[in-house]
């Protein structure tokens, strides 16, 4: 692993550590920010913890270099913004846990504490270094980036049991660096299961996020598992040892299957480009799409194992699952459709008509993302080679363009009212019926719709 490249660190974070260090204190690069440039990545947004200096001083040290904002008052915390840059500025603190949960901590800044101790309440090893970035001098107390080479997440201090949150943020650094959680930090992530409750519903959500944002979310999953917090989620933990037939699933269980698709699905979301809500839905469907076969499956009598309606089934668990960790409720409306019809192409051809309901029943998610679904889907089953068995229903809808979004109703409520139709429930069961007969392919443009609508009024 190479060292921090400072050279790749902006002119407007250097400017401001020099201005500290030009007024008797030490800026350091800490946390998050130190371990991607590890990883070669350029930081965007920096987090700066300046020793030797109080808050009045500091302030005067960057007055003049951009827009300042006190941000978090009980930790010392001001943001920066200069010449384009986000900076968070910070004094070294103390945290004592003074009662249950996230948020129970008494914080005391202290300007005068060193870096080790001021480094022991970070959490993991790779967030506890620190970078000088006029100097390039290292700190790692903790051997924070040799756990980051030999792929171990582990914590830096027993403080780490002090915050339920932690074990959630493992899963998604497990999920995000390739990371497999330490013996030691899973002991200490069962001691907090006690506490999970406490949690406020958008930092489990935030966690469960980021995660989705990861190359490798199965990591997450394996952490997840490690550290006892899989039992939080028994939708999920239900996938393990649920038997699945081996002609078609010869990689194991349905934990295991999961575990390969959600990895598949990840490439796949990549070479969409898929980012923001668009790779969280993705991702979420990915992970749901099979939570329908523990409660239905069974032995059949000829010794074949079978999840029948394990697709439609998956609804009501996906529903469960996704409301335990928070997610919106506008992404929940795009996943289950995608989980419920997931199979839908083992049964049938892609005729126009076919791909029309299709598009109808999924919205608002669509069948491109569909498809990458059973791509996904297909590619976790290894020996059995990746495919993309639905393909010729994207090339279906992309002809008839429904690829994105269901037909638009060609049947108006104005052209009942022209007819002579007073509005009202006949009106919006006509139109309702029309869109049906629409999805059919009995007409497939505005007078066809007329022409339809005018066959099919009520006889006086």
């Amino acid at each position: 692993m190479q060292q921090p490249d400072i050279s790749s660190l902006t002119l407007a974070l250097k400017t401001v550590c020099r201005r500290i260090s030009d007024c008797g204190g030490r800026a350091w690069l800490v946390g998050g920010s130190v371990r991607d440039m590890l990883l070669g990545h350029t930081p965007k947004d920096f987090d700066v913890e300046v020793y030797g200096l109080n808050a009045g001083p500091l302030m005067a040290a960057v007055q003049g270099l951009g827009r300042c904002e006190e941000v978090g008052k009980q930790f010392a915390v001001t943001k920066l913004w200069t010449n384009g840059v986000e900076i968070d500025l910070a004094l070294p603190r103390t945290e004592r846990k003074n009662g249950e949960g996230h948020r129970a901590f008494d914080v005391r800044p202290n300007p005068l504490l060193d870096e080790k101790s001021a480094s022991e309440r970070r959490d993991f090893t790779i967030n506890a270094m620190m970078l000088d970035p006029l100097t390039g001098e290292l700190l790692d107390f903790h051997g924070g980036r040799s756990d980051l080479e030999q792929g171990i997440l582990r914590h830096v201090s027993p403080a780490f049991a002090e915050d339920p949150l932690r074990p959630l943020r493992a899963m998604q650094f497990a999920a995000r660096f390739q990371l497999t959680l330490d013996p030691a930090t899973a002991a200490l992530c069962r001691t907090l299961l006690a506490e999970a409750d406490t949690l406020p519903a958008a930092r489990i959500w935030e966690e469960w996020r980021k995660w989705a944002h990861a190359d490798y979310p199965s990591l997450g999953l394996e952490a997840l598992h490690a550290s006892g917090w899989l039992s939080r989620y028994p939708q999920l933990e239900a996938l393990i040892g649920c038997e699945q037939e081996e002609e078609w699933h010869p990689e194991g269980d349905v934990w295991t299957h999961t575990r390969l698709v959600l990895d598949a699905a990840a490439s796949v979301a990549t070479r969409y480009g898929w980012t923001g809500k668009m790779r969280e839905i993705f991702m979420f469907a990915a992970l749901c799409h099979d939570l329908g076969k523990p409660p239905t499956t069974f032995r059949h009598e000829n010794g074949r194992i079978r999840s029948t309606g394990h697709a439609e089934a998956g609804t009501e668990p996906s529903t469960s699952f996704l409301h335990d960790i928070a997610a919106p409720q506008q992404l929940i409306q795009h996943i289950l459709p995608l989980v419920r019809e997931h199979l839908v192409h083992l049964h049938g051809q892609p005729t126009e008509r076919a791909v029309r309901r299709l598009a109808h029943r999924l919205q608002p998610a669509g069948i491109e993302m569909w498809e990458a679904l059973v791509e996904a889907d297909a590619s976790g089953r290894p020996p059995l080679p990746a495919d993309r068995p639905a393909l010729a229903w994207l090339e279906q809808a992309q002809e008839m363009t429904v690829q994105h979004v269901a037909p638009k109703a060609l049947a108006k409520g104005y052209m009942l009212i022209e007819m002579g139709l007073t509005p009202g429930p006949a009106m919006g069961e006509l139109l309702d019926a029309a869109y049906q007969a629409q999805l059919d392919g009995e007409f497939s443009d505005t007078a066809g719709a007329r022409l339809w609508l005018s066959r099919s009024l009520p006889k006086h």
